[in-house]
């Protein structure tokens, strides 16, 4: 495959799965084995950074509310509880990396993580959907979604949205408020690991990349995601996460059933 398209095909992936509760990580890990492409770590940290930025402007009013937080205290309220959220997510990031934490690079614990969060989603809707109605984030919700962003650190495939969604829906949050305090906390918290990422790829190797090839794959990624996210923002408003829980379901499944085929050997996870 010319690397042109592959690296559309891949900025595409990871512009819909990115913010989508449906996990980033198993679907490259998919698209890689399926199409054998081999781009380099600093290649997905740029398509994520694209990703991240992309969405930004789909939040005029609470971006609006950021920059005005110092005389409006609603505002100062509800940004002290998103820098909570990160903060707490930048330092148990930073703990489990200075405690040596490695990130599983096999199948099993990928499409497992898939598995159980599609399951979760279809037990929560059906515990909590219809009466989390909420808007209101609370010091509570806060903390739980930062925590939420370390669970799916540790494990790949939980995806950082599905898994801070699922916490706030537990607590009462209605579906459009958690699907929006999880995109803007993951928004920073995508930032602020792509770059350091970034540092310290370039201190331990120097890549030699194709900046080209990585401008492409960038406007790629955000294009998709600007796409996907402002559907998801609307879909949310009048329907339930059952979509996203079966979905999950069957992509794990799937990549279960593919691991276990004997020429599935070097079906591994790269990010």
């Amino acid at each position: 495959m010319p690397e042109w398209i592959a690296v559309i095909v891949l900025g595409v992936i990871e512009g819909i799965t990115e913010f989508l509760p449906v996990s980033s990580t198993g679907h490259l890990l998919l698209a890689k084995n399926l199409f054998d492409l081999q781009q380099s770590d600093t290649f997905i940290i740029v398509i994520q950074s694209g990703a991240a930025l992309a969405v930004l402007p789909l939040f005029p009013e609470r971006l609006g509310q950021v920059l005005r937080s110092w005389r409006d205290p609603k505002a100062r309220d509800y940004t002290a509880k998103l820098t909570a959220a990160f903060l707490l997510t930048g330092a148990g990031g930073l703990a489990l990396e200075k405690g040596g934490f490695v990130l599983p690079q096999t199948v099993p614990p990928i499409a497992g993580a898939l598995l159980v969060g599609g399951i979760l989603f279809l037990v929560v809707e059906r515990v909590a959907g219809d009466r989390a109605r909420d808007a209101h984030i609370t010091w509570k919700v806060a903390l739980l979604v930062g925590a939420g962003q370390l669970v799916a650190a540790v494990f790949p495939g939980a995806s950082r949205s599905g898994t801070t969604i699922l916490m706030a829906l537990l607590l009462g949050v209605g579906r459009q408020a958690a699907t929006e305090f999880s995109f803007l906390v993951g928004v920073p918290t995508i930032l602020a690991a792509s770059g350091y990422r970034i540092l310290r790829t370039m201190e331990e190797e120097a890549p030699d990349e194709d900046w080209g090839m990585l401008l492409l794959g960038f406007a790629v990624s955000a294009l998709v995601s600007f796409v996907a996210v402002r559907w998801l923002l609307n879909y949310v408003r009048t329907h339930t996460f059952h979509l996203f829980g079966w979905y999950r379901i069957g992509i794990g499944l799937f990549l279960f059933g593919w691991w276990a085929l004997p020429s599935s050997d070097s079906f591994n996870a790269t990010e």
